[in-house]
């Protein structure tokens, strides 16, 4: 009887839920009117003096890498804004990837370096990975870029089997 119950109390549920979710046709003359009165909101603005990176590269190539030991590669940049940089913070798109940034302001005209390691251990593959910085300067957020293919590493070829020593000879003959 509690089955039956709970049967068509779920039923009853279900087909409430779908018979309110009635779908409303809108018109274009009402989208417009709906977007008149709920603009999207500006774009922010970029403050023409705040400090802006100019990376060498913004994406590294590590071609191919041995499973295991990291994989690390530097990211130079120069501030060429009027404003001093200050990173607030940075991070990988995954934990295998740990950016690490100067904690000091990067003056304009001056030089900077995030420090990018990637983790390969158990890792075999294509690397595709984001680091995304946030920071003070006009780029919000900056993105950086690794690539590459990590290859396995070979493992160690199993010992082969020393044969049995030959049985020792009949001294009862």
């Amino acid at each position: 009887m509690k089955k039956l119950f709970f049967s068509i109390l779920c039923l009853s549920i279900s087909f409430s839920a779908l018979h309110a979710q009635g779908i409303q046709q809108v018109t274009p003359s009402q989208a417009a009117e709906i977007n008149k009165k709920n603009p999207a909101p500006p774009p922010a603005e970029i403050d023409p003096n705040a400090g802006k990176f100019k990376f060498k590269e913004e994406t590294h190539d590590f071609g191919e890498v041995p499973e295991g030991p990291a994989a690390e590669c530097d990211f130079e940049f120069k501030n060429v804004g009027k404003s001093p940089i200050v990173i607030i913070e940075a991070h990988g798109s995954c934990g295998c990837t740990v950016p690490k940034w100067p904690t000091d302001p990067i003056l304009p005209k001056k030089k900077g370096v995030i420090h990018v390691t990637y983790n390969t251990h158990g890792r075999v593959g294509v690397i595709n990975k984001d680091v995304f910085i946030t920071s003070n300067a006009q780029q919000k957020p900056m993105k950086l870029h690794i690539t590459g293919t990590v290859k396995a590493t070979p493992k160690p070829a199993e010992p082969v089997a020393a044969p049995p020593p030959p049985p020792p000879p009949d001294v009862n003959k």
